[in-house]
């Protein structure tokens, strides 16, 4: 029995190895194709930036830094839904057949919410902000002066978690398809995350009413199309449940 299961887990172990060598090797591929193509993005941010002013390099490694940078972030796009799968495929082994399917559809599902995110990020917010401090600037008399990596530093600080935000349905969908949330937990929530999310909001957008609302009506909208969604998925699982229950009944009488 023990040498059944230390070969269990040695097969376990060898299988997460292959999964994680396929991962590395996306990976790989992606950045080779992101270091190719980091230049030209690099090129079309700026010049489709919202302030068309030059970046400037206050180190010898901002430009290595930036340029490694995107290129990073450009091979993560393939390799994160790819990532996911692979992980899927591992547990996927130890999960319910139900489970299985579920977990498989909010793949695709999870990226086009992270790619939403980025969007809304990059041409809502990170403008708007933009924009507002460079008003602040010019109204105190200050020469602006864009250092590269702060450039960036900044634009990422803003879309990175408005791009984890978006993927709250995802989440809530797949922890409700589970067992672990439910749309009562959710409406009991509602009050303490409305909070917490125009403190989000109030963090990644300028200091002004407008702004604030710009982003906390986005978030305090995706939380509402979370509790829908997870409403929505708890029915549908009751649903299974009770026709699984009224087939088991069926059986039973008729093989009484």
């Amino acid at each position: 029995m023990e040498a059944k299961n230390t070969m269990t887990l040695l097969g376990h172990i060898a299988e997460l190895r292959k999964r994680i060598l396929r991962i590395a090797a996306v990976f790989i591929v992606s950045m080779a194709a992101g270091l190719f193509a980091a230049p030209h993005i690099l090129t079309l941010l700026r010049t489709h930036s919202p302030l068309q002013v030059a970046w400037n390099v206050f180190s010898p490694w901002d430009g290595l830094r930036i340029y490694m940078s995107i290129a990073v972030v450009l091979s993560l796009l393939p390799t994160i839904p790819f990532g996911m799968y692979q992980i899927w495929r591992f547990v996927s082994q130890g999960l319910k057949p139900g489970e299985q399917k579920a977990a498989v559809r909010y793949i695709p599902f999870s990226a086009s919410c992270f790619l939403v995110g980025v969007a809304f990020a990059y041409f809502v917010v990170f403008p708007m902000s933009l924009r507002f401090t460079a008003g602040i600037n010019r109204q105190i008399g200050l020469v602006e002066t864009y250092g590269v990596s702060q450039y960036f530093g900044f634009m990422f600080n803003i879309m990175i978690p408005l791009a984890i935000a978006f993927e709250l349905p995802v989440i809530v969908m797949f922890l409700t398809r589970i067992g672990i949330l439910s749309p009562s937990i959710l409406k009991g929530m509602r009050r303490y995350a409305y909070v917490i999310l125009v403190a989000v909001a109030a963090l990644i957008s300028p200091p002004d009413l407008v702004s604030h609302l710009m982003v906390a009506i986005p978030l305090i909208a995706l939380y509402e199309i979370s509790a829908w969604l997870a409403g929505w998925v708890h029915r549908k699982k009751l649903r299974a449940k009770e026709a699984l229950e009224l087939a088991g009944a069926d059986g039973s009488y008729s093989a009484t």
